[in-house]
């Protein structure tokens, strides 16, 4: 998969998976803050443009829990939380993720590497099912990840 530094590359590898690779220029300390600390978070992590992150909660450690609220422009709410499972750092960041109401829970592995101070950030996400994985694809995920990349890749310049 060949993956440019201005565009976010979306592939299926199995009935179960979406992956995403993005290359941003920046080194991968950096990358890694940004996945993992509020207050970079609240910065890009909010999909369509018009959205914030009003709760942005990251217990950082084996076990420890996670939960992000989102609005919408139009006052609609998201929500979506999860449980550490792997964590190391800078390389690796292991969680699942639950969205809420009745969409089951996935397992989300957010892998980065640094070659020339640019760093390329691998996450896979793997659902429970196909149909799962195909409702979420449905929801026009990849437009809000690839909108929260983008954004992302601007907040770094403003963190060097």
């Amino acid at each position: 998969m060949s993956t440019k530094s201005d565009t976010t590359t979306f592939s299926i590898p199995s009935d179960t998976e979406v992956m995403a690779v993005r290359v941003f220029d920046a080194p991968r300390t950096l990358v890694w803050d940004a996945f993992t600390k509020p207050e970079h978070l609240r910065q890009w992590m909010l999909g369509p443009d018009g959205w914030t992150m009003p709760v942005c909660e990251i217990d950082l450690r084996l076990g420890g829990r996670w939960h992000f609220e989102w609005r919408g422009p139009d006052g609609s709410e998201l929500t979506m939380d999860g449980e550490y499972r792997e964590i190391s750092p800078p390389a690796r960041l292991v969680n699942t993720e639950r969205w809420g109401g009745d969409w089951p829970e996935s397992l989300t592995t957010v892998e980065l590497t640094e070659e020339g101070g640019r760093t390329t950030v691998t996450t896979t996400v793997v659902y429970p099912s196909k149909e799962a994985r195909d409702a979420a694809l449905a929801t026009g995920m990849n437009d809000g990840w690839g909108a929260s990349h983008d954004r992302l890749a601007g907040y770094l310049t403003t963190q060097r």
